[in-house]
């Protein structure tokens, strides 16, 4: 792959919005990362490992001007307990496409309860509460993939 076909990938990855790129071949592999905690662009050759920096793709800042109603929002959603996924894969609110969903948003929990399942490389996981209160908000849509430690449901435990 000549340097130029790899500045043309970095930019096209760089306007597409994902993430993370990787690609690999017999005489090269290739990780173009973006994001808040991009690193350099890393290539390397099979026989010999070379890791050069020819672009960085960050994202800019935004600035963040939230409004007193945003602000009062997020004061009230502090008090909640947050329950996080503790694997990344498919979330699912009930045990089958006919099944009742685990919870819903006003029920109350306790530790210990099912509240999702996690599927993850063909094993669905049963995602248990560490915590006891009330489900206030569900924070991911049925049948989505979620990343690790990403928030699933907000809890009240008054």
């Amino acid at each position: 792959m000549k340097l130029t076909e790899i500045q043309d990938l970095i930019k096209f990855v760089s306007k597409s919005g994902v993430n993370e790129v990787e690609l690999e071949t017999k005489e090269i592999k290739i990780v173009i990362k973006t994001g808040k905690q991009a690193a350099p662009v890393m290539y390397q050759a099979a026989p010999a490992q070379i890791t050069a920096a020819p672009a960085q793709v960050m994202a800019a800042p935004v600035a963040d001007v939230a409004s007193p109603a945003a602000n009062a929002a997020a004061a009230t959603e502090a008090k909640y307990i947050t329950i996080k996924s503790p694997m990344i894969g498919t979330f699912y609110r009930s045990a089958g496409p006919d099944k009742a969903p685990f919870v819903n948003v006003g029920d109350d929990i306790d530790t210990g309860k099912p509240v999702c399942i996690i599927e993850a490389m063909k094993l669905f996981n049963e995602i248990e509460s560490e915590v006891k209160g009330k489900i206030v908000k569900v924070l991911v849509n049925d049948a989505t993939p979620v990343e690790y430690d990403q928030p699933l449901f907000l809890v009240d435990p008054a």
